[in-house]
């Protein structure tokens, strides 16, 4: 079997690990990069010997896959621009910035019969990957996903930038549309939300604490999955999954319980989810996380979004309006 051609279009921080990826594969052939900065974009084509360019166009007819990777504003019309010429696509999360941009990417994929992949990385993180084969029916779950900050994901609030690989999941783990969300969120830094809880409940009786936030001191990717016959604990960061089960209680005695700490080898999660992608493309088959799963993480985050405070027009002034401290001996306004 040939080698698919592909080519990555956006080589920042992250495009330039998708373009080694591809570059080093046997199943793909990397023929070109793309950047609408020159000297990036030439820097990374040197590393691995291939024409660069500044307009995506230039490389639709070289190419039959192409990896997406530029801001998320731009998600849907390099992505548009592919499938609409035939071509296979994997982008980024999140897909789009808008339901209607992801619905029109899923429409014409499913219509020409292409490959359209959602960049949700963590679902190729082998301690995610066995999370999935134990849990049957979560009744709770708890996530935090905290990071310091950095400048290059402030186009969108902290919801659409971490907190939607959680909400992915999630959404896969129960298999059911949320039927109530609340959250609360606070921009610190920019215009956008930099912190962010919500409370998801699930027809099925499943609740969901979710929590992101790019301003903290250290990084911590952490999900407790709580269900009739277990608890598991995930650390994404680590790969590491805790798996406790088996609990025997007597009255006057303590608990016993069986703890299972499976081992996971080294494991690249982004080449496995390239991998995939390429073999999809390869065999015509679906992708694990395809433009519909992409589309129910967008559809969830964007619901987040829409009823946090921030979102009130009130909110400015809810900030800067005077308010009463209470406990501290004193009944002055600030």
């Amino acid at each position: 079997m040939r080698p698919v051609k592909a080519a990555v279009v956006g080589v920042g921080y992250l495009g330039k690990f998708h373009a080694e990826k591809l570059a080093a594969m046997k199943q793909a052939e990397l023929v070109a990069v793309v950047d609408n900065d020159p000297e990036q974009a030439e820097k990374v084509a040197a590393k691995f010997g291939v024409p660069w360019y500044t307009d995506h166009t230039r490389v639709i007819d070289q190419v039959q896959a192409v990896s997406v990777v530029v801001p998320t504003v731009y998600h849907h019309q390099v992505a548009l621009d592919f499938l609409k010429a035939g071509k296979d696509v994997i982008c980024e999360k999140p897909m789009t910035t808008t339901l209607e941009e992801a619905d029109e990417l899923v429409r014409i994929a499913r219509e020409k019969d292409l490959i359209l992949q959602v960049g949700h990385l963590e679902r190729f993180n082998p301690a995610v990957e066995e999370l999935f084969d134990r849990v049957h029916k979560p009744l709770f779950i708890e996530c935090n996903r905290i990071a310091p900050f950095k400048a290059r994901a402030t186009d969108v609030d902290v919801a659409l930038d971490l907190m939607i690989h959680d909400l992915d999941i999630i959404l896969a783990l129960v298999g059911e549309e949320p039927s109530e969300i609340r959250a609360v969120g606070v921009p610190v830094l920019g215009k956008h939300a930099d912190i962010v809880n919500t409370r998801i409940e699930f027809p099925g009786g499943c609740v969901a604490n979710v929590t992101a936030s790019r301003l903290a001191l250290k990084d911590e990717r952490k999900m407790r999955v709580f269900q009739p016959d277990s608890y598991l604990h995930l650390d994404f960061k680590s790969r590491k999954l805790l798996a406790v089960n088996g609990v025997e209680y007597k009255p006057g005695k303590k608990p016993k319980v069986k703890a299972d700490r499976p081992r996971f080898g080294k494991a690249d999660p982004l080449d496995k989810e390239l991998k995939s992608f390429i073999n999809c493309v390869s065999k015509r088959v679906q992708p694990r996380v395809s433009g519909e799963s992409g589309r129910r993480a967008l559809a969830c985050a964007l619901a987040v979004q829409k009823c946090m405070p921030t979102d009130r027009p009130d909110f400015q002034s809810l900030i800067e309006s005077s308010r009463k401290w209470v406990g501290t001996g004193s009944e002055g306004e600030e």
